[in-house]
């Protein structure tokens, strides 16, 4: 999970830096999303909620909270609208697939993955069956095409290959 959430951090890094927005307050957005994953044991109804009432707590920023709370949409029953959403969704869920086109590389390191390879692995659907597509792809909602968005992300996580041990 703490892989999850520093890689996540990354991409959503170089997304603020994208969007000329607050790369501080995004990244931990990005680090902070799951943290209430063991809390509420991953249950799909509450995830995001609680993590989004301790952020309340410690004063952190309204749209961060938002984008925390709406990064699980089952939890709210709402959909996302703004940027800040669904930059969280959409980056947090590209790190698992590009973790796992990592891995199935004969050499399993970051350093050797190729964007293009993970806009392949996404058309392929039996390949990491439990990775969102459709929240990928809210990257397009955004204004980023699949294949910008997966060069942005790849090289994000890139930065950090060591800290997440690939």
């Amino acid at each position: 999970m703490l892989k999850h959430c520093l890689a996540t951090e990354a991409v959503m890094k170089a997304l603020a830096r994208h969007f000329e927005e607050d790369e501080h307050i995004w990244g931990l957005a990005g680090l902070l999303h799951d943290l209430d994953v063991e809390m509420t044991q991953a249950d799909p109804k509450i995830h995001g909620l609680k993590t989004a009432e301790i952020l309340r707590e410690e004063g952190y920023p309204l749209d961060m909270i938002d984008a925390v709370k709406m990064h699980n949409e089952e939890a709210t029953g709402l959909e996302r609208t703004s940027l800040f959403q669904h930059a969280l969704a959409a980056g947090e869920t590209i790190t698992g697939l590009i973790v796992a086109t990592t891995l199935v590389y004969p050499d399993k390191t970051l350093a050797s993955v190729k964007a293009r390879s993970v806009v392949k692995r996404m058309k392929q659907k039996a390949f990491a069956a439990s990775v969102s597509r459709d929240h990928i792809l809210e990257c397009e909602k955004i204004g980023i095409p699949l294949p910008e968005f997966a060069v942005l992300a790849v090289d994000a996580m890139k930065e950090i290959a060591g800290e997440i041990g690939l």
